[in-house]
């Protein structure tokens, strides 16, 4: 009994800020909530996002950053730490926090930095192609250029947590099961594939739900860079959540947005579970 006091506080905690919201949300997605007006309109919101082209627009920008960012997070993240985890506790550590800097650092710090690299008149990544002859390029400006930009920005920020974890991991795997498959001269690629890759799965199964929930979710490096452009490029659904509640008013149009996006990332968190947790022992 004692012991289900001690977790009151957090479950109150949980229920106020955390389910109450949740479930307000999805109550008021199925109103026509604005500053003048709350009517029940019941799946019209949602119908509504199905024929928005913005909205379609922005889900396939969002699915994208996942598509091409969780895989290079964590295939990236793997390198430096199957390089890095054998080299002497200085230069662990160094490498370390090099990359989880961006981390700790602020969104709105990083975003100045890298607002000044892809400038399009003194930026210091058309100095570098121009000395390659390459014409200067609007890097955030430009709709072919734009999202891959956003995904460059976001992958810096992105590998930090999971380099720390898999020195760790890797740190944790006894020795005598790789010098023995070296004994039985097993490449480097077997040995990883065999014994590396199995003994991982706990943290691979959490970077890789961590990794694709966060990035469903980027949206301030898009708001301080690009606002969503130009022409809707850049724009993600989370984006589009802030757009229509906090500068159109659209409160129930938001929720229902906010609504379709906390289902598909259960959908996909469920499928990841199912396939990477298989192999997870509890």
């Amino acid at each position: 009994m004692m012991s289900y006091l001690f977790l009151l506080p957090a479950f109150g905690f949980f229920l106020l800020f955390v389910a109450y919201p949740m479930v307000k949300g999805v109550y008021i997605s199925f109103f026509d909530y604005s500053l003048r007006d709350f009517s029940f309109i019941g799946l019209d919101n949602y119908i509504s996002l199905i024929k928005d082209d913005n909205f379609m627009k922005s889900m396939g920008n969002t699915l994208l950053l996942v598509l091409i960012t969780v895989p290079i997070v964590i295939i990236f993240s793997l390198f430096v730490s199957m390089n890095i985890y054998k080299k002497k506790e200085f230069a662990r550590s160094f490498f370390r926090g090099v990359f989880y800097l961006p981390a700790v650092s602020s969104v709105v710090s990083i975003t100045v930095v890298w607002g000044w690299i892809y400038h399009p008149n003194y930026g210091i990544l058309n100095y570098l192609t121009g000395l390659f002859g390459m014409e200067p390029v609007s890097w955030l400006g430009d709709t072919r250029t734009a999202l891959l930009a956003i995904i460059v920005v976001l992958i810096t920020t992105s590998v930090g947590q999971p380099i720390i974890l898999y020195v760790a991991s890797i740190g944790n795997i006894p020795t005598s099961y790789i010098e023995a498959a070296e004994i039985d001269r097993a490449t480097p690629w077997q040995i990883f594939r065999k014994i590396l890759w199995p003994m991982l799965m706990p943290t691979n199964l959490y970077i890789i739900v961590i990794t694709t929930i966060n990035t469903f979710q980027c949206f301030a490096l898009i708001q301080l860079l690009t606002s969503g452009g130009p022409v809707y490029s850049t724009s993600t659904v989370m984006y589009g959540v802030y757009e229509q509640a906090f500068m159109l008013g659209h409160f129930g149009y938001a929720s229902a947005m906010g609504v379709i996006l906390a289902i598909v990332i259960g959908i996909i968190s469920i499928i990841q579970f199912k396939y990477f947790g298989s192999d997870v022992e509890y």
